[in-house]
């Protein structure tokens, strides 16, 4: 059974988070941008963008991995979320996919530590209740019934209204 005690909602910036891999939500060209992602390459320094361009792009809701550089952290999982469109062009799967395809990746490099940003709901509007719901239901429904090793999850928010939803869903899931 899922343990709600490895999931810590934190406050801060997911640049200065410590934890074996952070997650960025990236977009799909995978070259920095706005948001989450330009700070993330911007902390990390240029070396990340070189890494970044053997990719050539990513698909919404895949993800993949490079080394972490001046974060603090082992990797970098990136995952282009969603732009929410009304909610008509399947978002809430590719939403779920994004998280579900960093949790594999995260598992495949045996670590014990994973910081998330809030996927999708800054540039991408994806609207954060429903968001912060399949956030912390894909990732309490995946590491269930997977074999894993991740001893702590962070859910790292960058403003008080993201905390206080993020907080607000959690209490609903768990009770």
């Amino acid at each position: 059974m899922w343990d709600w005690s490895k999931l810590s909602i934190v406050r801060g910036d997911i640049t200065k988070q410590k934890a074996d891999v952070i997650v960025n939500a990236a977009n799909v060209s995978l070259l920095g941008g706005g948001g989450v992602d330009g700070a993330i390459h911007k902390a990390a320094g240029p070396e990340l963008l070189k890494e970044c361009k053997k990719f050539h792009g990513c698909p919404t809701g895949e993800a993949r991995v490079t080394k972490a550089y001046n974060l603090n952290a082992e990797y970098i999982i990136h995952t282009p979320g969603p732009i929410w469109r009304g909610g008509f062009f399947d978002e809430e799967s590719l939403l779920r996919k994004s998280y579900v395809s960093s949790l594999k990746k995260a598992i495949e490099l045996k670590v014990k530590s994973i910081a998330f940003p809030s996927i999708s709901t800054g540039g991408h509007k994806f609207p954060l209740d429903t968001a912060s719901e399949i956030a912390l239901n894909t990732i309490s429904e995946f590491l269930n019934s997977e074999e894993n090793e991740i001893e702590n999850i962070y859910i790292v928010c960058k403003s008080e209204d993201t905390f206080n939803q993020y907080e607000e869903s959690k209490r609903k899931l768990v009770g």
